[in-house]
């Protein structure tokens, strides 16, 4: 049963903003000695581990187009539909983030511009271990192919035979990903990083994963390569009212718990007599899922919040900073303006979370445990670089030298100053 709290009569507030967190010290000396043991050993490294953490290492790391082509035999015609139509929502939205490059003249004689390149060498990580995630290659990959990456890698760890889900393959092939390898967990992260005999190096590695990836992406990224965010279990926050029927709102409290025992979700409403009809709606569907062990520890970590009113709600989702956020509510038009923090958000009472993980399209890959303070979810714009042009004429450099060379002697910075003065006489 999921806990329902009164957030005014919490004696201490701040634990309503506490995740769940795991021993990230023991985690990240294991995960460090992995990074190691790829990095000096390579291909052999990522076979012991496929072995220790999978069951057995497969024949080849790499995925040959023969196995590519054939997962289609292996999808019914509904699933290959379904994943079709989510690839071409996804990719109209992403397409329409170009940005066109602009020449801005700041002053007579001077032109300054950004051009948009692609990142050259990208790897999307795809978990394949409790459910294998082929919309997330969805998410992935095809705003890299947008972008213009010239080369993206994908691993995913196969299973006690060595096989990638022939899902995660067809998506990957839709999106004209090539290279494919058996790799899972920390491994598949280094192998990344540091490039092994048969895995490329990369320069911005994306992805989900469980902590131990999560403290790989971390951990290389501190030896300049690049990723997409940092990341956690998921998370959802729902500001409802009686307006919204309670069984929607708790099948949308367990799609998020069945992720992953540390999921945390959330619910906060002003309304205790409705609230405890979503509670009895969670109990009753946990009963039927398959997930259930799974959602019944998410729960754990989960409650419903009485507050005082709808601002006082969105001023604690705000501080939570949430990866999803639904506004389940009367008048829900009149709280967008207010939302300062959160990843995704899914207006109305038939704006499901689970539209936005597979084929309403937008992005997915999410910042969370609070992330969203400060970092936006995946989009285009994660897959490329803005380089920045300026061109100026004798006219230019004229009116702007005392300017400069001013600036310059202010700092004590002579060198700066003569590269202007030197052009003047």
């Amino acid at each position: 049963m999921i806990r329902i709290l009164h957030y005014n009569k919490l004696p201490k507030k701040a634990d309503m903003f506490r995740r769940p967190v795991s021993d990230l010290s023991k985690i990240k000396k294991i995960v460090q000695q992995i990074l190691n043991d790829v990095k000096k050993e390579g291909d052999k490294a990522l076979m012991k581990y496929a072995k220790k953490f999978e069951g057995a290492a497969p024949d080849r790391l790499v995925v040959s187009p023969y196995e590519i082509r054939l997962s289609s035999n292996h999808l019914s015609p509904a699933l290959k539909k379904a994943i079709k139509e989510a690839y071409a929502n996804i990719y109209t939205y992403h397409a329409h983030q170009k940005n066109k490059t602009e020449i801005i003249q700041t002053q007579p004689g001077i032109r300054c511009w950004q051009a948009v390149t692609p990142v050259e060498k990208v790897g999307l990580y795809i978990p394949g271990g409790t459910a294998p995630l082929f919309s997330t290659v969805l998410m992935l990959g095809i705003p890299a192919k947008i972008a213009g990456c010239k080369e993206i890698i994908l691993c995913s760890p196969g299973n006690h035979a060595g096989d990638i889900h022939p899902a995660i393959l067809y998506s990957a092939s839709l999106c004209g990903i090539k290279k494919i390898f058996r790799v899972g967990g920390a491994q598949a992260i280094a192998a990344m990083a540091y490039g092994t005999t048969s895995v490329p190096a990369v320069y911005k590695i994306f992805g989900p994963g469980n902590p131990y990836v999560t403290a790989a992406k971390m951990l290389v990224q501190q030896e300049g390569v690049a990723i997409d965010m940092p990341a956690g279990p998921s998370e959802i926050l729902i500001i409802a009212d009686d307006s919204a029927p309670p069984d929607y709102i708790a099948a949308d409290l367990l799609a998020q718990a069945e992720h992953g025992p540390d999921s945390q979700v959330l619910l906060i409403t002003p309304d205790f007599t409705w609230a405890r009809k979503v509670a009895e709606e969670v109990k009753r569907q946990l009963e039927d899922l398959p997930r259930k062990k799974i959602a019944a520890e998410a729960l754990k970590n989960s409650c419903i919040l009485i507050v005082r009113d709808m601002m006082q709600a969105l001023d604690l989702s705000n501080r939570y900073a949430p990866e999803h956020l639904m506004l389940c509510c009367r008048n829900y038009s009149r709280l967008i303006k207010k939302i300062a923090n959160a990843g995704s958000v899914f207006l109305g009472k038939y704006s499901p979370e689970s539209a936005g993980d597979y084929a309403s399209g937008t992005n997915h890959t999410l910042p969370t445990g609070g992330y969203a303070r400060a970092f936006s979810g995946v989009s285009l714009d994660s897959f490329q670089k803005k380089i920045n042009f300026q061109q100026l004429s004798r006219k230019g450099l004229l009116q702007i030298a005392n300017t400069v060379m001013t600036m310059a002697e202010t700092e004590q910075l002579e060198a700066h100053k003569r590269s202007v003065s030197i052009r003047l006489k």
